[in-house]
């Protein structure tokens, strides 16, 4: 039986001619056709739009919706004076960064103060069904060492204030500022999972449950596990990569655990070096390898990670998608080397932006 997946996809509302980010979601929403509007949410800040898809067992259906999702998102914007583009920070300023208007959110701004007023970040959250929450938490805790280099390859964010970060992901960076975003911790069981989060709650460093953002975590909505490691994606076909190679490591997962097969063990600044390797150098150069201890190959890991899943990919029929995407991802680069790569032959980045916001919406 395959595993179930569907993603929710973070979106920048940018204004077209100085790229700054504008906090127009609601019109956006409402210009949005009425059959998708049950498909978009409003996040914490009101420049960013999420579309969510179905669950789907099939990539293709999944990549029917993305695309759907996109053009009409991508349309919508268009017809309020904004463009939708699929980018994980904010590449040139935030003027206005106001909360989205409820008591929940300004309870949320009024605790994390300045945190809450960064500039906007979006991700790309995927979710795979799995039987049980325990099943859930211990695949998030063998999900460790492997996530760095999901971060890596997603990796979608190179400016920030108009200028090269010098990081791939600086929503990786950047992100880290709030408490409840990292590495998951290595938990046993979801009454561990709701242990550890009422001490983090109590400490007064996480202000909810909610606000639980690891990297991979049991969703509290939906049983599945979610991995939000990623930035968003720059196209329907990325994002369908990162979800197939997401749902093959669950799968492969799920099956060491019920076999009870032990979760490698991680040394916690290892698995900090790694992600921020990750989002520094993405996939150009050498990256951390948090189990072996050592600097390594991009490409060698990706390989590695290809090989570990490979029976789960054929599984579910997604070992030739995920083969070409691997192949178009050795080819082209991830987000970020793409968009530098525009920025320099496109009219620096207000010409690279409004090529992104072109493919964003692309079928």
């Amino acid at each position: 039986m395959p595993l179930t997946v569907g993603v929710e996809e973070e979106f920048l509302l940018l204004d077209p001619e100085s790229w700054h980010s504008l906090p127009l979601v609601e019109r956006v929403r409402a210009a949005l056709p009425a059959e998708l509007r049950p498909a978009s949410r409003h996040e914490f800040r009101l420049s960013i739009l999420e579309m969510v898809t179905p669950v789907c067992t099939d990539l293709g259906e999944l990549r029917g919706h993305l695309a759907a999702n996109r053009r009409a998102a991508a349309e919508a914007a268009r017809r309020t004076g904004v463009r939708l583009v699929a980018v994980g920070a904010t590449p040139v300023a935030e003027p206005d960064r106001s909360v989205a208007h409820s008591p929940r959110y300004r309870a949320i701004a009024r605790h994390y103060g300045p945190i809450a007023r960064d500039p906007a970040l979006c991700g790309a959250h995927v979710h795979v069904g799995v039987p049980d929450r325990d099943l859930a938490v211990r695949v998030c805790t063998a999900l460790r060492p492997w996530l760095p280099l999901l971060q890596a390859v997603t990796a979608n964010s190179p400016f920030a204030g108009g200028e090269d970060t010098g990081h791939d992901s600086w929503r990786g960076i950047a992100g880290e500022r709030w408490p409840g975003i990292g590495p998951t911790p290595p938990l046993d069981s979801f009454a561990d999972y709701e242990r550890t989060v009422a001490e983090l709650v109590a400490s007064g460093s996480m202000f909810e449950p909610e606000l639980v953002w690891w990297y991979a975590r049991p969703s509290l909505l939906y049983p599945t596990v979610e991995v939000r490691v990623a930035d968003a994606c720059p196209t329907s076909d990325d994002t369908v990569l990162l979800a197939a190679l997401v749902r093959g490591l669950v799968a492969t997962l799920s099956a060491e655990v019920r076999a009870e097969k032990a979760a490698p063990a991680v040394p916690e600044h290892l698995l900090r070096a790694a992600h921020w390797n990750a989002c520094h150098t993405g996939l150009a150069g050498t990256l951390t390898d948090p189990l072996r201890r050592t600097a390594r190959l991009a490409g060698d890991m990706i390989a590695e990670l290809f090989t570990a899943i490979a029976p789960a990919l054929a599984a579910h029929g997604d070992l030739e998608l995920v083969q070409a995407g691997l192949l178009r991802l050795r080819d082209e680069g991830n987000g970020a080397t793409r968009l530098r790569r525009a920025a320099r032959s496109s009219g620096g980045l207000p010409g690279a932006l409004h090529a992104r916001a072109e493919e964003t919406a692309a079928p």
